[in-house]
């Protein structure tokens, strides 16, 4: 893992580089069943004598990492000098001297890649002997010939992506050898890769590891295919697939995070791709370097992939953006609100961009453009989703396609002639989209637009239809689809595949004529039925007691009944069923052959596909989100830095409800960021919050939201503090959930980011609870990021004293006299209000409707009113609080006046005009209330 320019020469070890020496990693990697991709590299060659008894160094470092890292170390020697001016050991020079790699990039691909070799796993453990395990150090050498740049690359990263429907799912992990922190990211990326090559570039890493499934020769992922080309003086290394794995990943978080940033547990663990990653970026340090880290050594933490919003898995799980915590069955979530998409690629970007909002305002309005569109002209929209609607699974398709099979059976001939046909079927669909895109006016769909005016998809289309049959077409049914493979290939191009195809033919009539007969000789209804298991069968609908004897003739075998239904056979229709198959097998690998030379032909042109896909799926999301707005109110969004909703409302639980769900205001700037939310229980607090979440979501992808007007700050990042179950996975009780949570927001929350607490610390006692609240909402009133703070803790509401840009607001009730019962009952209005709720003790009230017994609750009202006035008593404002408190307000509103106004300057000077007044207002009560505190 040297820079190019060194190499080992002599028997006299020089100092290490960050990575202990390119020959002692290569000779390592030959025993660990890894791979190098020679990208341009002298080879490593170092003389030395091999002493005996050293074959097992390999096998017994394997032992050693493993069990160092569940607590035990490795036995360790003092370093000399630092990290990197170390020497070699005796056994270093062995594996130099047994192993060169990197002599030419031609001759490694074709002898050496793919290799099988054995993994430190499989390796015995034979007797030590010259080996000596290394302990990393931070440091620079002494002398100058093995002095280490500063800039000089240290990170590795290992790279893997998800495989069939997930592709296109990144996981990333990185560690720099200078600095004990790994660097963990997880994200979906479109077929350009483009997040990957940027992730990559920003890390400037010195080596990358791939899964050795990912290079294959001849069947190389574009993945791999692009970073080789983009780091073309990085060192590639493939390991086994087996060392990404996801539950070792986990546990190597779990055993060596620090304490203090244990909180990535909770964010990574559902995101499989970068825990597997991780898994094996430090299988592989630990084996390369000789040397294992110490529990509890290393930081690590999870960064959101550039230009979207970081939303953590349980936050992603309370607002129930994908799955519904009552009913995983059930689409009452919020891709399931916006989920309208035809195809499997438009469903897959929506529900990326769910997990993933953007956070850059000009493609976020370029997405509302192009909605605002779609609404605006019916005919565009029902163009566009007639033409979509046809799409198949194009990413799917194309990655098919670019596979070869290793072995030509039945099965890979059939699902190449298939995909074939799809991909006419696909290619066809070109033009009628780009003439329902032809008078767009957005800037996006024109864009889109012009890049399906590539004239590569003409050039594939033309080869293909020269083989093809025009009618050769995608058709549901699979019956339907055997007919088209069989005669996709256009007759005369191969006279055996014609003559197979007549053959063919002849024998499913014969079938067909031997069925008819069938049922003119028993007077039954026979039909043919076709099945892709069972092949041709005989079908019949009659009743039971239609049949002599109540009995099918003794020619019909293999009888299934369903109800009225009969499904048989007979042994002569068996045997022309075999006939059929041999025939079959015959036209398709003579079609195989055709198509595989057509496939070489259009390879090069393939790759425009990508673009197609890309553009079918961000189109059918587009779609959805017009889809979605015609079905309800949807307002398009503003981006200010302001949170103003006016009227809004839940969009989950307006698609659950009979009635249109109570709509709600929401005013939170920079100089009022701090809402504290109080209401009994019921009366829609967490709905609220989640409601918030949901509307600031849908206008970071682009989507309408539901209110009457909208306006939004961007969130760089989402937290929620709102489930109260308890976690019996990692043994954590409801409060130490709820303490993991909040540290988790603490440790990550920024000035930008959108904050959601629900009731934190009902988990312990009152006065702990508290306690604990206070001390967070103070945390949190020295950042700007925007806040909402659900609580029944009363006492919290009197922070506003101290703060002046905390807000107090509640859920209004009524009470209504019940004279059947001459009781009093709650009447929830789920209408949210400026100041403190006028309800309290409601938890006490709702114990004296319960069948508590009356002096339990006596007894409750007094303890409760001790405890309260006691903290009111300290908590009383002052004249000179009230009087900063206006002039902080007045401030704030013309600050956030002179960002975003884009009044007239009648209607400005209105506005300021009324600002004036209530200025006065708040003053002036200032002033009254220091009279009152004189008296």
């Amino acid at each position: 893992m040297l820079r190019p320019e060194v190499s080992s020469t002599s028997s006299s070890a020089p100092a290490a580089s960050p990575a202990l020496g390119k020959a002692r990693i290569q000779g390592r990697r030959s025993n660990f069943g890894l791979q190098e991709t020679p990208q341009s590299r002298p080879s490593a060659q170092a003389s030395a004598s091999t002493p005996p008894g050293t074959s097992g160094a390999a096998g017994d470092q394997s032992s050693s990492s493993s069990s160092s890292v569940h607590g035990h170390p490795p036995r360790t020697r003092p370093a000399q000098g630092s990290y990197f001016g170390n020497k070699r050991s005796n056994a270093e020079n062995i594996f130099a001297s047994n192993f060169t790699f990197g002599t030419s990039s031609s001759s490694a691909r074709d002898s050496n890649y793919p290799q099988i070799l054995k993994t430190p796993l499989s390796a015995g453990n034979p007797q030590r002997s010259g080996y000596k395990s290394w302990t990393p150090q931070m440091g620079y050498s002494a002398t100058s010939s093995s002095a280490v740049s500063i800039h000089s690359p240290s990170v590795i990263v290992a790279v893997v992506e998800g495989r069939g429907l997930a592709r296109g799912e990144i996981g990333m992990a990185s560690i720099d050898l200078k600095s004990p922190q790994i660097i963990l990211s997880q994200f979906a990326d479109n077929t350009t890769y483009a997040k990957v090559i940027t992730k990559l570039k920003i890390l400037s890493p010195l080596e990358i590891i791939m899964s050795n499934t990912a290079c294959v020769v001849g069947n190389s992922t574009k993945l791999f295919t692009l970073i080789t080309e983009n780091f073309k003086n990085v060192n590639f290394t493939t390991i086994q697939r087996k060392y990404f794995n996801e539950t070792k990943g986990l546990e190597y978080i779990e055993q060596l995070c620090i304490a203090e940033f244990s909180t990535v547990l909770m964010e990574v663990q559902s995101k499989y791709y970068c825990l597997a990653a991780v898994a094996a970026l430090l299988k592989y340090v630990e084996f390369i370097q000789n040397s294992v880290y110490a529990p509890k050594s290393l930081k690590i933490c999870f960064q959101g992939s550039e230009q979207t919003a970081m939303i953590d898995s349980s936050s992603a799980q309370n607002l129930e953006l994908l799955i519904n915590n009552q009913d995983c069955r059930n689409n009452h979530t919020l891709f399931g609100v916006l989920n309208y998409t035809k195809t499997p690629g438009g469903s897959r970007r929506l529900r990326s961009n769910i997990l993933e909002p953007l956070v850059d305002i000009e493609t976020i309005n370029m997405r509302l453009d192009c909605v605002q569109e779609l609404l605006q002209d019916e005919e565009l929209f029902f163009g566009l989703q007639s033409v979509i609607s046809r799409f198949l699974d194009t990413e799917q398709l194309l990655s098919v396609l670019v596979q070869i099979p290793k072995q030509d059976t039945v099965n890979a001939a059939e699902s190449k002639i298939t995909n074939l046909i799809y991909l006419k079927h696909t290619l066809e669909l070109v033009d009628p989209l780009k003439i329902a895109l032809k008078n767009c006016n957005t800037p996006l769909l024109r864009a889109y637009c012009g890049s399906l005016e590539d004239k590569r998809f003409g050039i594939i289309l033309e080869k293909i239809k020269t083989i093809i049959n025009d009618d050769a077409r995608y058709m549901k049914g699979c019956l339907n689809m055997r007919t088209q493979k069989c005669y996709a290939v256009r007759s005369n191009i191969n006279e055996f595949l014609d003559i197979a195809r007549r053959t063919y033919t002849e024998i499913v009539d014969d079938i067909a004529g031997m069925i008819s007969q069938l049922a003119e000789k028993y007077s039954l209804p026979l039909r043919t039925s076709f099945s892709s298991a069972r092949g041709f069968f005989i079908q019949m609908t009659t009743d039971c007691a239609a049949l002599p004897n109540n009995q099918l003739p003794p020619e019909f075998i293999k009888i299934s009944k369903v109800k009225n239904s009969y499904t048989f056979t007979s042994t002569d229709l068996i045997k022309m069923n075999e006939r059929c198959q041999e025939s079959l097998r015959e036209i398709y690998h003579m079609t195989y052959m055709i198509v595989c030379k057509l496939l070489s032909e259009i390879y090069e042109h393939i790759h425009c596909l990508y673009k197609l896909s890309d553009t079918v799926s961000m189109l059918d999301m587009l779609l959805s989100f017009a889809h979605a707005c015609t079905l309800s109110d949807y307002v398009r969004p503003e981006f200010t830095d302001t949170l103003a909703i006016k009227q809004g409302w839940h969009p989950i639980l307006e698609k659950i409800s009979v009635e249109k769900p109570i709509a709600n205001n929401t005013f939170i700037t920079e100089g009022s960021n701090f809402l504290i939310i109080t209401g009994p229980n019921m009366s829609g607090k967490s709905t609220y919050l989640k409601q918030i979440a949901l509307c600031q979501i849908m206008a970071q992808i682009g989507s309408y939201v539901p209110a009457e007007y909208s306006s939004f700050r961007i969130a760089e990042q989402i937290f929620t503090r709102i489930s109260t179950d308890d976690d019996i996975e990692t043994n954590s009780s409801t409060f130490m959930k709820e303490m993991k949570e909040i540290a988790y927001i603490l440790h990550n929350a920024n000035n930008k980011s959108l904050i959601l607490i629900d009731e934190l610390g009902r988990g312990t006692n009152t006065e702990e609870g508290i306690g604990i609240c206070y001390a967070v909402c103070e945390y949190l009133l020295s950042l700007k990021a925007f806040t909402l703070f659900a609580t029944h803790f009363l006492e919290l509401c009197h922070i506003e004293v101290l703060y002046p840009n905390v807000e107090n607001m509640h859920f209004e009730v009524q009470h209504v006299k019940n004279t059947s019962r001459n009781k009093e009952a709650i009447l929830y209005t789920y209408k949210l209000s400026r100041g403190l709720t006028e309800e309290k003790n409601y938890g006490l009230k709702a114990a004296e409707v319960s069948s508590l017994p009356p002096s339990i609750v006596l007894d409750a009202k007094e303890i409760t009113t001790q405890i309260t006035g006691q903290i009111l008593q300290n908590q009383r404002s002052t004249p000179e609080m009230e009087r900063q408190r206006a002039v902080y307000h007045l401030a704030t509103r013309l600050v956030q006046t002179a960002r975003n106004s884009q009044l007239d300057p009648d209607s400005l000077r209105t506005y300021l005009s009324n600002l004036k007044k209530k200025y006065e207002t708040d003053f002036l009560r200032a002033e009254q209330f220091s009279g009152k505190t004189e008296e």
